[in-house]
């Protein structure tokens, strides 16, 4: 801005005793250096003496140097006499910094602008004795602004606190209509064949409000139109350096960009500079000394408000594929302005000074720094351990953690060790195939537990990507593992799922909560629970993978519980090592959903183990226990609320209440090779009272069982599966079987007496049963005995087994016919005949 428009924009509360002449410059703080010949003028004409229009500022320039009024001027009288001869002597630093920021006048409503500019002028009118004296001080610091062509180093720039690229620009879009009229005026220069320097920065810079913009449209202009001469590189070709040849043949290598772009901002009235020096490059061996090795890449540091910026051309252009020899185009804006904490992980300048850093770091601990892509930082990594690239395994593990801002997604690639940084792939697609790590993420970091195979050396490249994108993950950060003793461990089961715990998008698929970790589960007795907790119904699949263990029998070890609000999966571990347990899920209501993975957990069984009797029963549904597929038959009200149930006596009741009377099926089942004389169905019992169901089971022997439960949701229609308990039996008793019943037992009867279905020879046996709207209950054998009524409307009575009979039948009559229908019958023991 110049002193006609600052006068014209701002008013000022002391009118000007200097005028500038065409030739005279306002430097970064606002004509504080002050030219010799401009003090001998101020001294000739006697301005020093006047009297200041404002009595506080006339007091101060008198005070600050009373002895020696008649020889030069005081530091605080020139920073007056400056501000009086341009009235722009009293911007800030900052006001002249924020001239090149891209938020200009017309990128912000009228109001804003209009609110701004009256607060600056507010600013300007008021001069604090305090901060007079300031930036008096400051001025013993600083050296004359240096014109065009002159050398300026780092030191030249203004003191204070450094800027940064934010506070620049916030982001790149910010220069969308610069971007976009610098591609298609370039897109035009080169079909025009226009190759020189001058009429390319006029056309590429024409609309540019400022510094910023004019060297925006240079990087841009750079990036999309000059491509790395692999050729050259790779001595194939003569390399080009001129900026004529290099704008001709539309390649460079490092030097072509860096002179191209000096030349460019000559042109353009910006002072920069090339800066020589090592970089983590193609070419580049993590680990090698540099060390009396001459420097081999060259980019730019530019003067902005006074204060130094560092950019890469070369770097933002695209990448080398070496594996193909060949350019790989890709617009890195990373590279533009970097801050120089960032810029020094990959770029080490010749000349400590150009480091631009408070505390510049020396060469050895370039060599050993974590070399990081620019995908790291602007993901807004950050990198927890190890602070260095090297990393020596302790007890045949080495750990790397990242942490984050944004949610994120990893994976990582170790293989042998490569001498070149930049080979293998830069991007990586959904899976790992990798088995010799761990890599856990939690709510704001990643951990990643390497476990190398063998003794030797292993390179390691970490890959992320933000957690809502689709596009491959993208290499972040590399690593070198020297593994001197392997850990001897057991093989760790393939992970296809990228990373160990809750998947990133768990939260978004229903998951609220886990009672594990993302860290490794030590199983104890063979025998692991996982519970999640849901924000919606879901429909839950598990799936469990041990190197040596075989599907079918993996099926066998899982037994999975839904509920409303939860999710539980319980685990059996027949066989020591690790195990993936991965969990998927979809929506309840949702039956045409997929599922999808929401979580892997890696066990490890190192302790007793399951055998292979003891684990659960063939057949086993999805849905075992009461939840929300019973609450939604209205099956409700369970004795039982959990899958899993154990009995030491061989016995149990479950009862729950069936609201809707809907018609009911139970079974019971175990494996296939355990025959009994006596079915499976005949050990168990169902009693209706009103809406309360009791299933009684009675086991003939040790073991592992299922209780499947059906009902018939819709008249005349098939029995849908409602729940599967998982019953587990320690008692070495048989159980006695039940007796066997018929249809005619229906809703509301009930046998009290007796509760066994085989009956001891020669014996009275005693009958208690309730049968509502019977008319006569009699048990029939060698003779039929009518049962007796009463007042509790229990037929009772006793009635003799005999010797000989097969079996005894329970049966009742109902109407007026006087038939009767079978209920049950009781088989009875035969004796042993003697021989």
């Amino acid at each position: 801005m110049s002193a006609e428009v600052a006068i014209q924009k701002f008013s000022f509360p002391f009118s000007s005793a200097l005028s500038l002449s065409q030739h005279d410059e306002v430097t970064q703080k606002g004509c504080v250096q002050v030219k010799a010949l401009e003090l001998r003028d101020l001294q000739e004409k006697k301005i020093l003496s006047k009297p200041s229009p404002d009595p506080v500022i006339g007091a101060l320039a008198h005070k600050e140097n009373p002895a020696h009024e008649s020889l030069a001027p005081s530091p605080a009288a020139q920073v007056l006499l400056c501000a009086e001869a341009s009235h722009s002597a009293v911007l800030s630093r900052r006001s002249t910094f924020e001239k090149l920021t891209v938020e200009s006048e017309d990128q912000r409503p009228a109001a804003k602008r209009q609110l701004s500019s009256e607060s600056a002028a507010r600013t300007i009118t008021v001069v604090k004795k305090s901060a007079v004296r300031k930036e008096a001080e400051e001025q013993r610091h600083l050296k004359p602004k240096t014109h065009l062509g002159q050398k300026v180093t780092p030191c030249a720039a203004a003191t204070g606190k450094r800027k940064r690229r934010k506070d620049l620009f916030t982001n790149s879009e910010v220069f969308h209509r610069v971007d976009e009229h610098v591609i298609r005026a370039g897109a035009e220069l080169k079909e025009k064949c226009v190759y020189d320097v001058k009429t390319i920065v006029q056309s590429i810079t024409q609309g540019a409000r400022n510094e910023l913009e004019r060297l925006r449209a240079i990087w841009v202009w750079l990036c999309h139109n000059i491509e790395y001469d692999v050729s050259g590189y790779l001595g194939r070709s003569e390399k080009l350096s001129s900026p004529e040849e290099v704008i001709a043949a539309g390649r460079g290598v490092c030097c072509g960009y860096s002179n191209l772009c000096t030349e460019m901002c000559r042109e353009s009235g910006l002072e920069c500079q090339e800066v020589p020096g090592h970089s983590k490059g193609i070419g580049y061996r993590q680990g090698q000394s540099l060390k009396n090795v001459k420097s081999d890449h060259l980019w730019n540091a530019v003067l902005l408000g006074g204060q130094w910026f560092l950019l890469d051309a070369c770097w933002g252009a695209g990448r080398v594929d070496m594996e193909h020899e060949s350019f790989v185009k890709r617009f890195d804006d990373f590279y533009f302005l970097t801050d120089p904490e960032e810029f020094i992980d990959s770029h080490f300048p010749d000349e400590e000074k150009w480091q631009l850093l408070d505390r510049p770091i020396p060469l050895e601990e370039f060599e050993r720094r974590v070399f990081k892509t620019s995908a790291f930082f602007t993901m807004g990594l950050r990198l927890i351990q190890p602070h260095h690239f090297h990393i020596v395994t302790d007890g045949g593990e080495a750990n790397v953690s990242l942490g984050f801002s944004r949610p994120a997604t990893f994976t990582y690639e170790i293989t042998q060790h490569q001498d070149l940084l930049h080979c293998g792939a830069s991007e990586q697609k959904e899976s790992s195939s990798s088995s010799f790590g761990l890599l856990t993420v939690s709510h704001r970091s990643m951990k990643l537990q390497l476990l190398p195979p063998a003794s030797g050396t292993y390179d390691v490249k970490v890959f992320a990507r933000p957690e809502a994108a689709v596009t491959p993950l993208t290499w972040v950060c590399s690593f070198t593992v020297e593994c001197h003793t392997p850990r001897a461990m057991e093989e760790i089961p393939e992970n296809p799922f990228l990373s160990w715990g809750q998947q990133p998008v768990a939260g978004s698929l229903g998951i609220a909560g886990s009672s594990q970790g993302s860290e490794v589960a030590e199983v104890e007795e063979g025998v692991f629970e996982l519970a999640l907790k849901t924000s919606r119904p879901l429909m839950v699949l598990c799936e469990l993978v041990h190197p040596q263990l075989e599907a079918a029998v993996a099926k066998r070890c899982l037994a999975t519980q839904i509920q409303p609000d939860a999710l539980t999966c319980h685990v059996l571990c027949p066989s020591h090592g690790f195990y993936r347990l991965s969990v998927f899920v979809r929506d309840y209501e949702k039956p045409e959903a997929k599922f999808q993975n929401a979580a892997n957990f890696l066990l490890h069984c190192k302790g007793k183990v399951v055998g292979l009797e003891e684990l659960f029963p063939p057949n086993l549904g999805s849905v075992c226990g009461p939840g929300t597929r019973t609450l939604e038959a209205g099956l409700s009200k369970f004795s039982h609320t959990a899958a899993l149930l154990s009995t030491q006596q061989g016995k149990c009741n479950v009862t729950f209440h069936n609201q809707r009377d809907l018609e009911l099926h139970t079974v019971l089942s175990r494996e296939e090779n355990k025959t009994a004389a006596i079915p499976l169905s005949r050990h168990l019992f169902c009693t209706y009272t009103d809406s309360k169901v009791t299933v009684s089971v009675s086991l003939p022997d040790a073991g592992v069982y299922r209780l499947g439960l059906y009902a018939r949701i819709a008249p005349g229609g098939d029995f849908n599966p409602m729940c599967d308990f998982v019953l587990r039996n320690s008692c070495d008793q048989p159980g006695p079987a039940f007796p066997c019943v018929y249809s005619a037992w229906r809703k509301g009867s009930v046998l009290f007496e007796p509760r066994v279905g085989l009956l001891e020879p020669l014996s009275w046996v005693r009958f208690r049963v309730r049968v509502p709207g019977a008319q006569r209950v009699s048990v029939v054998g060698e003779t039929r005995t009518d049962l007796k009524l009463n007042k509790s409307r229990v037929w009772e009575g006793e009635v003799f087994s005999g010797n000989g009979l097969q079996q005894l039948k329970l049966a009742a009559c109902s109407g007026e016919s006087g038939d009767m229908a079978v209920l049950m019958t009781f088989d009875i023991k035969q004796l042993e005949r003697e021989v």
